[in-house]
């Protein structure tokens, strides 16, 4: 009697410690599983990418709802502090957030300079500009409507004119209709650095050129800053229709 006593309470205390050595590793525990990183030490630019950027900018960095970040244009004028700042701080006024969990988002400062060193590396493309200066990404003078109107009409109407109204360069050339620029529900979404960067890099996945290509001559500084100015005149008469049909 006093052996199966004995073989019991040794049996019990092998359960308690086989119990105590695997609550260490529970699952659902903290730490519990050295296999499953936590999220800031997700170092991966595939997996960020994925996690963070592709449901805007498309799994691929292009054919999303946002811009082609697979655009070497774009890279190219844009530049690594510029992506670094816009996926930190995000954009005012704008859809996109702001990732850095100094602003509030999830990610360190780290893997910001992961996804912008990513992009870079892999969709950039040395001498994509072909030794041409672009306008700066941020504009760094004050724009003239009235200027920024003669200036679409000559470098942006062929492709976004109404469709009712086709001008006779769309009619000789066949250019496809993009659409107005001028549609209200497209102006209240989108900024005006937005349309800036929209000119200079264009949209390459939709057959719209950059800058350079809009026109007889590439675009200046001004001229992309002043064609900014009349669509945002464009979109502030859009805003004040509703308020006026009401008084």
């Amino acid at each position: 009697m006093m052996g199966v006593r004995r073989i019991g309470f040794a049996f019990a205390g092998l359960c308690s410690i086989a119990l105590a050595l695997s609550a260490c590793h529970a699952p659902g525990k903290p730490g519990s599983d050295p296999e499953v990183a936590r999220p800031e030490q997700v170092l991966d630019f595939a997996v960020l990418y994925k996690q963070n950027c592709a449901a805007c900018h498309g799994e691929s960095g292009h054919q999303g709802i946002s811009v082609s970040l697979a655009n070497p244009v774009y890279l190219a004028v844009a530049g690594k502090e510029v992506l670094v700042n816009a996926t930190a701080k995000g954009g005012p006024g704008q859809l996109m957030p702001a990732f850095a969990r100094s602003n509030g988002g999830t990610l360190t400062d780290q893997q910001i300079e992961i996804l912008a060193d990513g992009m870079l590396q892999r969709w950039g493309h040395p001498g994509v500009l072909a030794g041409q200066t672009p306008p700066p990404y941020a504009a760094t003078a004050k724009g003239d409507p009235a200027a920024g109107q003669v200036a679409f009409n000559v470098y942006c109407a062929r492709c976004h004119h109404a469709a009712s109204a086709p001008t006779a360069s769309n009619a000789d050339t066949g250019t496809k209709n993009a659409g107005p620029l001028t549609n209200p529900s497209y102006l209240a979404l989108i900024s005006d650095q937005a349309l800036r960067t929209m000119i200079l890099a264009g949209k390459p996945d939709e057959g719209m050129p950059d800058w350079r290509s809009l026109g007889p001559k590439p675009l200046t500084d001004q001229q992309v800053t002043d064609i900014v100015a009349w669509l945002a005149t464009q979109r502030q008469t859009a805003t004040a229709q509703p308020e006026a049909a009401h008084n």
